[in-house]
């Protein structure tokens, strides 16, 4: 499911952004200078508790507790950029399920489509990063619709991946695989768009 909303079509700017992100919790786990202050801990754990998954969002968050401090655009791109990565994870994995031996025809058709809409749930979010980083135009309140448009549309991609195993001949085994990380990734999405609603 690919939104294509005016004025943003921006996803060649945030993926720099989104891999120093990424890369950041691993940074400051190795320097004892850069510990995060206790408010900037309390700042994630009061935010966390807004979302629709408190416990996974002070968990996934706490790592960036450094380089977020206590700005909340910072905390909505460090969940953006988590929810980034366990897509493209799950979605690798999903696709290792599509090429192993033994895969029905029917499962292969669900797996294949559950993998479109997991790719379209990473363009998504990466549309989302794009909106949220012109939070500071003039045209605040349209880009922040659209970020939560775009965040929105991930979870729905990600639904719809689950719900393409519904009447199919589908082995429990591939089925639970799929759900667990699929699962995760609605979590981190739900966190995501829980704190970009808060933002303002």
């Amino acid at each position: 499911m690919e939104l294509l909303l005016t004025k943003t079509s921006q996803t060649k700017l945030p993926i720099t952004i989104l891999l120093l992100l990424v890369l950041t919790p691993h940074v400051h786990s190795t320097s004892s200078s850069s510990k995060p202050s206790q408010a900037s801990l309390n700042f994630i754990r009061q935010s966390c508790n807004t979302t629709t998954y408190p416990s996974q969002c002070i968990k996934t968050l706490t790592p960036y507790a450094s380089s977020v401090g206590t700005n909340p655009l910072k905390l909505c791109n460090a969940a953006l950029a988590v929810a980034i990565k366990a897509t493209s994870n799950c979605s690798a994995t999903v696709s290792k399920l599509w090429k192993q031996k033994g895969i029905t025809r029917a499962e292969g058709s669900a797996i294949k489509e559950c993998i479109g809409e997991l790719k379209d749930a990473v363009y998504e979010l990466k549309e989302t990063v794009s909106a949220m980083g012109h939070l500071g135009d003039a045209d605040r309140e349209f880009q922040w619709a659209n970020a939560k448009t775009y965040a929105s549309a991930a979870i729905t991609d990600a639904e719809t991946c689950i719900d393409g195993f519904l009447g199919r001949k589908v082995s429990l085994k591939v089925k639970r695989k799929i759900r667990g990380c699929v699962s995760e990734v609605e979590k981190h999405i739900s966190n995501a768009l829980s704190l970009i609603n808060h933002l303002y």
